[in-house]
C-alpha cells in the first residue's frame, strides 16, 4: 500500500475527529481538548477515546490556539491517511464509479469533492502524485470527516491510469465547459470514470483526449464559470439517480 508522508495531522474540527474514532480511531495518537469548555461538549468524543483506548488530555485553550488558531476547543494528533491501489477501487464494485482528479491543487476544493464523492456513492478517487493537494489537515476539515471512507488512489501518470481503466471497460467521461452535449446526456448505469480539471486550466491535451465523452453543464447567470466542487458534485448525483431509477 502506498503511504502517505510520514508526519503528524492536527484535525481541528469537531465532526471530522467523530468520523476518525468511529472509522480508524488507530490512527489518532491523542486528542486535546480545552478545559474552559463545558465537558459536555465532548461527551462523545471522550466516549468514543475511553472505547478506542485514545488519551484525551485537557489542556489551557491557550495552548491549543498554539497548536492551530482555527481549532473548535480540540486538536487531534494523527498519522496520516493511506492511500490505496487503483486495482482495489476497480475491484470495489461490479459497475465501478470512480473519479479522475487532473491537478486539483486546492485543499478546499479536493475536500469538498471528496465529501460530496463519499455521499454519492462513488467507488475511489485517483490523484496524481504531483501538482495535487496532499491529504492534509485542510482536506479532512473541508471533507467533514468523509475522507476517512473514501478510497483515495495516489498514481504518478493520470493519463496512463485513465488508459487502465479504459481496458477494464469503464467508460470516461470528462467534465468540459462549452461542450454541446450536456452531463446528463449520458448513460451512467455503465461502469464510468469521470475527469475533472483544474478550475484554471481545464483537463489537460492528454486527458482530455483518452476521454470517450465530453459533458458540460449549461449556465444561465452571470458567473461564466462554476466552482469545480459544485460542478463535480452535479455529476455525481446525475450519476446516483440515474442507477436508482434502475434498480427502481
Amino acid at each position: 500500500m502506498d503511504g502517505a508522508s510520514k508526519k503528524v495531522d492536527k484535525i481541528v474540527r469537531l465532526q471530522a475527529v467523530r468520523e476518525i474514532l468511529r472509522q480508524t480511531p488507530q490512527r489518532i495518537n491523542k486528542i486535546f481538548l480545552a478545559r474552559e469548555l463545558p465537558r459536555a461538549r465532548f461527551q462523545e468524543i471522550i466516549t468514543q477515546s475511553r472505547q478506542a483506548n485514545v488519551p484525551v488530555v485537557f489542556v489551557p485553550r491557550q495552548r491549543l490556539d498554539q497548536m492551530s488558531p482555527h481549532h473548535q476547543g480540540i486538536v487531534a494528533l494523527i498519522s496520516p491517511k493511506e492511500f490505496v491501489s487503483l486495482e482495489s477501487i476497480l475491484e470495489a464494485s461490479s459497475c465501478p464509479f470512480i473519479v479522475f482528479l487532473d491537478e486539483i491543487e486546492d485543499p478546499q476544493n479536493l475536500g469538498a469533492i471528496i465529501r460530496s464523492a463519499e455521499a454519492a456513492g462513488v467507488d475511489g478517487l485517483v490523484l496524481p502524485e504531483r501538482h495535487s493537494a496532499g491529504l492534509t489537515s485542510a482536506v479532512y476539515q473541508a471533507s467533514a470527516g468523509a475522507l476517512e471512507y473514501a478510497r483515495i488512489a495516489r498514481v504518478k501518470n493520470l493519463a496512463r491510469a485513465i488508459e487502465e481503466v479504459k481496458a477494464r471497460g469503464l467508460w470516461v467521461v470528462g467534465a468540459e465547459a462549452g461542450s454541446q452535449a450536456l452531463w446528463f446526456e449520458f448513460d451512467y448505469t455503465l461502469p464510468v470514470a469521470l475527469v475533472f480539471g483544474s478550475e484554471g486550466r481545464g483537463l489537460r491535451r492528454l486527458v482530455r483526449e483518452y476521454c470517450d465523452r465530453l459533458l458540460s453543464i449549461p449556465l444561465a447567470g452571470h458567473v461564466n464559470s462554476l466552482n469545480v466542487a459544485a460542478a463535480a458534485s452535479i455529476f455525481f448525483f446525475e450519476v446516483l439517480r440515474q442507477r436508482r431509477l434502475k434498480k427502481a
